[in-house]
């Protein structure tokens, strides 16, 4: 068979010229940062204070990633990061499947009014001093929890959710269940959990990747340096511009300070971007059906 080319007219082929230009120029934007920086954490430290790097690495060398490794509080908040994210989406994505199951429910009588309350707390909130004599008052500063407990659902994904089951699980899966004595709970972790992985892969990518990069309250609620996340100590280098000086003497040797801080900066920024990039890759598949299933009616 031979193929049929369609063919275009001249305002057809000039939206497409510069489409595809427009595209072309905001990938290259997009791009062009992460490339300048994973090839700056492999240039020397001379060569990225020079300004000599602009996209492939000059003078490799492996002087930052050595640095950043022998650095004890980096392995330190890597792990807290990992711990943040693993333990913080799991309770996230249990709390969130069970306040959007529930109103999803047609036969739930006051969902309407639940479902209000909780947009309202989306539009209003006690502000920051609040939050933190509430966290204070539950004995959570200085704790791990102070970092899981008080963002521990999102009304944003109980929507998303909610939208979800409501569209994806008929009603009359629910009556041959209640036909075969199946309870509620029974119900929702053996049929509805198991039939929801696209949107239970979208909520744990949402908040893992929250938890990952949060900051903000680990400044307000922690104090003790072996319960900062790893973007504490980004902040603290990339911010106070502090770093421990025997490390840089070691490794560096005669080079300048200064310009291992810089080299220091982009290896780290790529250590911290390294596990979501691992991760996105495993849930993309469900990513785009979980969305567009979820977010079809409000």
């Amino acid at each position: 068979m031979k193929s049929i080319r369609i063919h275009e007219s001249r305002s057809d082929q000039i939206f497409n010229i510069f489409n595809y230009t427009v595209l072309i120029l905001f990938t290259i934007t997009v791009l062009y940062p992460l490339i300048y920086v994973l090839s700056a954490s492999f240039s020397s430290p001379t060569a990225v204070m020079s300004g000599k790097v602009w996209l492939w690495p000059v003078d490799t060398t492996f002087q930052g990633y050595e640095a950043v490794f022998k650095h004890k509080q980096v392995w330190t908040g890597f792990a807290n990061s990992m711990y943040y994210a693993v333990v913080g989406t799991v309770f996230n994505v249990i709390m969130t499947l069970i306040a959007a199951y529930p109103l999803s429910r047609k036969d739930f009588y006051i969902r309407n009014a639940v479902m209000a309350l909780f947009v309202f707390t989306m539009m209003f909130g006690g502000g920051l001093i609040p939050n933190y004599l509430l966290v204070k008052s539950l004995g959570l500063l200085d704790t791990r929890w102070a970092l899981i407990i008080p963002g521990l659902m999102s009304v944003m994904s109980v929507i998303i959710a909610r939208t979800y089951f409501q569209t994806t699980i008929p009603d009359e899966l629910l009556e041959a269940a209640h036909l075969d004595g199946c309870s509620d709970y029974r119900f929702l972790v053996k049929i509805v959990a198991p039939l929801s992985g696209p949107i239970i892969a979208v909520l744990s990518l949402f908040y893992a990747v929250g938890h990952w990069n949060t900051y903000f309250n680990a400044l307000l609620y922690l104090k003790s340096p072996n319960l900062f996340p790893l973007q504490i100590i980004l902040r603290d280098i990339l911010v106070q511009n502090t770093f421990n000086e025997d490390i840089l003497t070691d490794v560096v040797g005669a080079a300048q300070r200064e310009g291992m801080r810089e080299l220091l900066k982009y290896s780290l920024i790529v250590i911290s971007t390294i596990p979501v990039l691992i991760v996105y890759p495993f849930v993309q598949r469900h990513f785009v059906k979980g969305m567009m299933i979820g977010s079809l009616k409000g």
